[in-house]
């Protein structure tokens, strides 16, 4: 006995989860938007979870996938898709968390040395030279980016950084170079006015 006829009944497009990658690379909307709606939820809570901000949280996630969306056509396609989305997460939350941490440092510092000085030129100059730092890191290619980060802020020796990205020591060294090097040249002449500023 056959089964009931499907004649001019149009099937739902199924996408699993190595296709829906190739999906949003190609363009397709319909794959990003229900990529959207049925990760979402749980990306928000488990950011949620690692910064402790319902706030910051939602936008975490939502910068994600706004990257997602806006640099598809980079996409690799050769993984699946939720431990993308998460590893995707983490790193944006990684990034926030030290961003709060050197604005924090910055903050306690500079703070304590207008405290010292009673100088309010100076504090305008601290904030100045903050807006100027996190500029110009912000600026730096992501690898570079990657790399500063993980040795300046999380104190990490270049062997575990290594093992953290995947890459090679080597390369390690090769970014903290280039990210040093594009640091000084972006910093230079704010550093001069600093210097005169003190003097």
């Amino acid at each position: 006995m056959h089964g009931p006829c499907r004649c001019g009944v149009a099937e739902k497009p199924e996408y699993n989860l190595e296709s829906q990658l190739s999906q949003i690379k190609n363009g397709n909307k319909a794959a990003f938007d229900e990529v959207f709606l049925t990760h979402f939820k749980n990306l928000h809570a488990y950011a949620y979870h690692t910064v402790k901000d319902r706030d910051e949280a939602e936008e975490i996630v939502q910068n994600v996938f706004v990257r997602i969306w806006t640099k598809r056509e980079q996409l690799k396609v050769d993984g699946f898709l939720k431990p993308f989305l998460y590893r995707s997460v983490h790193n944006e939350c990684l990034n926030y968390i030290k961003h709060q941490k050197v604005r924090a440092n910055l903050t306690v510092h500079y703070a304590d040395a207008a405290l010292h000085t009673g100088n309010l030129n100076g504090e305008i100059m601290a904030t100045e030279l903050e807006r100027h730092i996190h500029s110009a890191i912000a600026s730096l290619p992501e690898k570079c980016r990657e790399v500063f980060q993980l040795s300046r802020f999380e104190q990490l020796k270049y062997q575990e950084i290594a093992e953290t990205l995947n890459i090679s020591i080597k390369t390690v060294e090769n970014q903290m170079g280039k990210a040093l090097k594009i640091l000084r040249v972006k910093m230079v002449d704010f550093l001069i006015l600093v210097f005169l500023f003190l003097k």
